[in-house]
């Protein structure tokens, strides 16, 4: 039987973390988003969106909407629909 490696601290610091990943996807979301507005060359680009993808499937927003902002790769409508995520947030 494997014992638990970690200490109470540790297990609490890590469920905190997995309590508020939606709050810290937001977070990297936002700052992608002005990533993105600064990116320059399209390798920048892509691979900023790759990310974005990314935090959209853990923050579990539908596939429609994910695809529909990775079709038309619009910095502006991922910041709108950022805008209307952190809204519901509060």
């Amino acid at each position: 039987m494997v014992k638990n490696t970690r200490s109470k601290y540790q297990d609490g610091v890590i469920g905190r973390y997995y309590d508020n990943l939606d709050t810290i996807m937001l977070q990297k979301l936002g700052e992608l988003v002005t990533e993105l507005y600064l990116a320059e060359t399209e390798v920048q680009k892509k691979r900023l969106w790759q990310r974005a993808q990314k935090a959209m499937e853990k923050l579990k927003v539908p596939p429609g909407i994910i695809e529909h902002i990775m079709k038309t790769r619009s910095v502006e409508i991922l910041a709108k629909n950022l805008q209307d995520w952190l809204g519901n947030k509060k």
